[in-house]
């Protein structure tokens, strides 16, 4: 099996602002793996406040010798081998995955959804992400948002009142709430999250630093709404040490390695009965059609990714209506242009 990389810059069609960082443009590796006449397509998206570059993302793919493994069906032998070539670089590894799974889909002639013997008619509305921003944009964004049944907005500066009035002066939609860790004061976070809930926000995603996990317990037994965790979970072994302390996770391929870590997570999660959101980051809709494979597994989705960019490379999954949709096309379900 032939494993090729190249990089590409994901351009947003707006500044993307959260808590503690904006941008404009996100990095991006592309990956094909091909047998057989067969390619399959990954996407390794990297935001850098996530600590993962095109050089290093590169570093890392250099080690993936993928000719050790005769059979690229045994993704149990293959993606561990993978993980344990060098700590972190977790979209990188999840490129390789997406590739791997990717083309097996293709060479079965089937989508993953029906490989995994989901039922694509129960996929989840996705919600739309308003980066943080001044009333005015914010009003355009959510204008912009019109198709969409679920706004989400990122929360977690001095702001954060005067963004949900301005998108209740043009909508009144359900609202989820990312703040990215940004309320550090749990008594402060509380106050804002009653507000909040009279608002019709749905749940709370990361309300407070990951290193914070007691306030955040403390804040879980006084909120009104549910809490989500985002940067607390990231793997597989985050999910266990979550009950108690949150009320569902947020499960990214770019996190977790790729779509094998991803549904054992939510396997996991509906065993100690917590809820599960699907998100991305700013994303190619190759990444975003893997994740909406698994989708109907979900309580909630975030994939709106790959509307955010302006220069997607693939055709894949669509949002019809605010739905995610899934075809009938084998592997992830993308088609590059």
């Amino acid at each position: 099996m032939i494993l090729r990389y190249y990089p590409y810059s994901l351009e947003l069609k707006h500044t993307f602002n959260i808590a503690n960082y904006s941008r404009t443009a996100t990095p991006a590796m592309m990956v094909e793996v091909e047998q057989d006449g067969v390619t399959g397509y990954g996407e390794a998206a990297m935001p850098p406040y996530l600590g993962e570059s095109q050089d290093t993302a590169a570093t890392f793919l250099r080690q993936v010798d993928l000719t050790r493994f005769p059979d690229p069906f045994q993704l149990e032998e293959i993606l561990p081998a993978i993980d344990a070539l060098a700590p972190g670089n977790t979209a990188a590894k999840a490129a390789v995955d997406i590739a791997l799974h990717d083309w097996i889909g293709k060479k079965l002639g089937a989508p993953w959804h029906r490989l995994w013997g989901l039922n694509p008619a129960k996929t989840p509305v996705t919600s739309f992400t308003i980066g943080i921003d001044t009333a005015e944009v914010i009003r355009q964004k959510t204008r912009e948002a019109a198709p969409y049944k679920i706004i989400k907005v990122k929360l977690g500066r001095d702001t954060d009142r005067q963004m949900i009035e301005a998108i209740r002066s043009v909508t009144d939609k359900p609202i989820t709430v990312d703040a990215n860790q940004g309320w550090t004061d749990r008594n402060e976070a509380l106050k804002m999250i009653e507000w909040l809930a009279t608002q019709g926000v749905l749940f709370i995603e990361q309300p407070m630093p990951k290193a914070q996990r007691d306030d955040t317990a403390w804040l879980r037994t006084k909120s009104p709404l549910p809490l989500i965790a985002d940067e607390s979970c990231q793997r597989l072994t985050d999910v266990a040490r979550l009950g108690g302390v949150f009320d569902g996770i947020n499960i990214k391929l770019m996190k977790c390695t790729g779509l094998r870590e991803a549904h054992k997570m939510i396997t996991l999660a509906h065993v100690l009965g917590l809820k599960v959101m699907l998100g991305c980051m700013t994303e190619t809709s190759c990444a975003i059609s893997a994740a909406a494979q698994l989708s109907p597994l979900a309580d909630w989705a975030d994939l709106d990714g790959a509307v955010l960019i302006k220069n997607d490379l693939f055709d894949g999954a669509t949002i019809v209506d605010g739905k995610v949709t899934l075809s009938d096309r084998p592997g992830i379900g993308v088609v590059k242009h």
